[in-house]
């Protein structure tokens, strides 16, 4: 049942909102239903019980000869009238209803009948449910006043004495509602279902939209430290939530350049006294000593230059533009092997994204390198996706340890312990490689395969104007 329920917020919201208009209306319409027939019966019970009054004056008015065919004329299948010398039966204990007392009131008080001369009632039950006693029409003026238990029964028989001594009785029928549902009713209750539908998409748009908005800004500021701030606009908590993140994306900046120009400063620093070193290390007259202090001082000098390359985090300054980057991989992979390396790599179709082709290209050089340097050869492939675009780097070496595999991201972390810089390096061609991948939105995989050597697996996913533009290169 889960998997039915939409997944985001719009269509979350969307979804109670609905189902609360739904309840609503259904409970709306049962007790418009319901309320209707107390109306149309409350109507028909008093326009019944004044007619009876009418009819009863003016055949007391008539003289007794003439009764009778009075009494016929006033008499019809819908309105049954006659005239007897004795009461017509009644079921007994009919008087006593509510309504049968509602309708002797009222007849004993617009007939002015004594005492003695008692109307009787009798009111069935009504056949349908009974939704109360009593409706608004009901109570307004005198006329309608006492006539609430008139939506609980449907027919009635009354029976009133005549100042002769007769009987002149009434049997009749409420009218019926009619349908439960016309199509009027069905037509407006459409047109304001329509109505709230619309008005609720619009306000469940209007207060989720500003939530995709900030969601985005965060993506690219995941991607783009420089991106643009967001627009303070929209509700009060909208701007107050667009102009925090606004701040946290200046801090976030202003923290970066200062640590860039820290570190930028501590290798200036360092390069002054290392150059002295330098210098000093070539006039010593032991060729082995002053080789071994030129090995480590140049060791020295390649931290600090890769320190801070991974500090200024150069992948996130250079501008995007469409690339190809089939070609981009296919150049590092031609030169490396014009040296002699032995990397290889299928001629792929074009592939054009949208990226920083310096930055990625330092990161692949990086990881084709390691694959080289600890695997004996790498073998380049890459295969786009609608989604995304991977790039896979296989080696033949020895692979790595499973809860190795994470760890060898760390800046300066290197699996060889000798932490020699012809054998392990600095510790950084990864932790740069993988930083870079990150500032397009993607991520690097290791994972060794089963018939041996390690694989590397860039995955940068695509923008939407990257397969626009793949098209026009094509």
């Amino acid at each position: 049942m889960s998997r039915l329920l939409p997944k985001s917020l719009f269509g979350q919201t969307l979804l109670i909102l609905l189902g609360g208009l739904i309840l609503s209306h259904a409970v709306g319409s049962w007790i418009y239903t319901m309320d209707r027939e107390q109306a149309v019966r409350a109507v028909g019970g008093f326009a019944a019980a004044q007619r009876i009054a009418n009819l009863t004056r003016l055949v007391q008015e008539t003289p007794p000869e003439r009764r009778e065919r009075m009494v016929a004329a006033l008499s019809d299948q819908s309105f049954r009238v006659s005239v007897s010398a004795q009461p017509p039966a009644t079921t007994s204990g009919d008087d006593d209803a509510p309504v049968a007392l509602a309708i002797k009131d009222f007849l004993v008080d617009r007939l002015s009948l004594a005492p003695a001369r008692q109307p009787r009632v009798s009111a069935a039950g009504s056949d349908g449910p009974a939704f109360g006693g009593w409706h608004p029409m009901m109570g307004r003026g005198p006329m309608m006043h006492g006539f609430g238990p008139f939506g609980s029964f449907r027919d009635l028989q009354v029976a009133v004495p005549l100042p002769d001594g007769q009987w002149l009785s009434f049997a009749t029928a409420l009218p019926g509602s009619g349908p439960s549902f016309s199509r009027q009713f069905l037509l407006s209750m459409g047109i304001m279902a329509v109505i709230i539908l619309g008005v609720s998409i619009l306000a469940v748009r209007r207060v989720t939209t500003p939530l995709a908005s900030l969601s985005s800004a965060a993506e690219r500021l995941g991607n783009d430290l420089n991106a643009a701030p967001m627009a303070e606009t929209g509700t009060i908590e909208t701007r107050q939530a667009s102009r925090a993140f606004n701040t946290m994306q200046a801090r976030l900046r202003s923290l970066i350049e200062t640590r860039t120009r820290m570190l930028a400063a501590i290798s200036h620093d360092l390069r002054t006294p290392l150059t002295l070193l330098r210098l000093r290390a070539e006039n010593i007259e032991n060729a082995s000593e002053r080789e071994k202090m030129l090995v480590t001082i140049a060791e020295m000098d390649a931290m600090v230059a890769a320190t801070l390359a991974f500090a200024r985090d150069e992948a996130t300054a250079e501008i995007r533009r469409p690339t190809d980057l089939a070609a981009l991989v296919q150049s590092i992979v031609d030169d490396m092997a014009d040296t002699g390396l032995p990397v290889t790599m299928e001629a792929p179709e074009p592939v054009v994204l949208d990226c920083r082709p310096a930055a990625l290209k330092r990161a692949l050089h990086n990881l084709i390198e390691n694959a080289v340097k600890y695997g004996k050869k790498a073998n380049v492939a890459i295969k786009p996706t609608p989604q995304a675009i991977e790039i896979t780097i296989d080696d033949e070496g020895p692979g790595i340890a499973g809860h190795e595999l994470s760890r060898v991201f760390d800046p300066f972390y290197r699996i060889e312990e000798s932490r020699n810089a012809e054998s392990g390096g600095v510790g950084l061609g990864l932790a740069i490689a993988l930083s870079t991948a990150q500032a397009h939105g993607g991520e690097i995989v290791l994972s060794n395969r089963p018939g041996g050597g390690l694989r590397a697996a860039v995955v940068l996913p695509r923008r939407k104007n990257d397969a626009r533009t793949e098209g026009l290169a094509n």
